[in-house]
């Protein structure tokens, strides 16, 4: 398969499941966490899915377009490490819905981050909650949920309790 294919398989999975998990956490009130910015096309596309919904973006630095970088009081810049605790502390486990597409092109060094801030993650969601994810994520006890039809396994994932 192509890398093209590849990233296409990708954007196709990630919308297909961001979609999925915005309606399946809908009637919620938690907050969302948006994990790593970017260039903020995914940050852009929950807000225009979940306009009325409270999302707070992780990043180290801001290099997003002007369209799609969050407010200032959304923001949580800073190494992950830190601003995820920081985080629980201050939300406790009431996230709705948290998404995170943090890797890179090295599948080892992704995998090696997911293991990491996977017990950072899976403290702040909420239950009934979910959380999406580009990769495979190591949680005790969140689980694997389906995936909507037009999402292509394994180039996305959805965790729930």
């Amino acid at each position: 398969m192509s890398r093209l294919d590849i990233f296409i398989n990708r954007m196709v999975s990630q919308r297909a499941c961001l979609n999925h998990a915005a309606a399946l956490t809908a009637q919620m009130d938690g907050p969302i966490f948006e994990l790593g910015l970017g260039n903020g096309r995914t940050y852009h596309h929950m807000v225009e899915i979940m306009p009325d919904r409270d999302i707070y973006v992780f990043e180290r630095a801001v290099a997003s377009n002007p369209d799609s970088t969050p407010p200032d009081d959304r923001l949580m810049l800073g190494d992950v490490y830190e601003t995820l605790p920081a985080a629980l502390r201050r939300f406790g486990p009431t996230a709705s819905l948290i998404h995170a597409d943090l890797g890179g092109h090295d599948l080892a060094k992704n995998d090696a981050f997911a293991r990491a801030i996977s017990p950072l993650v899976e403290p702040l969601l909420a239950k009934g909650g979910l959380m999406v994810s580009s990769d495979k994520m190591y949680f005790d006890t969140l689980r694997d949920v389906a995936l909507p039809d037009d999402a292509v396994p394994g180039r996305c994932f959805i965790y729930g309790h």
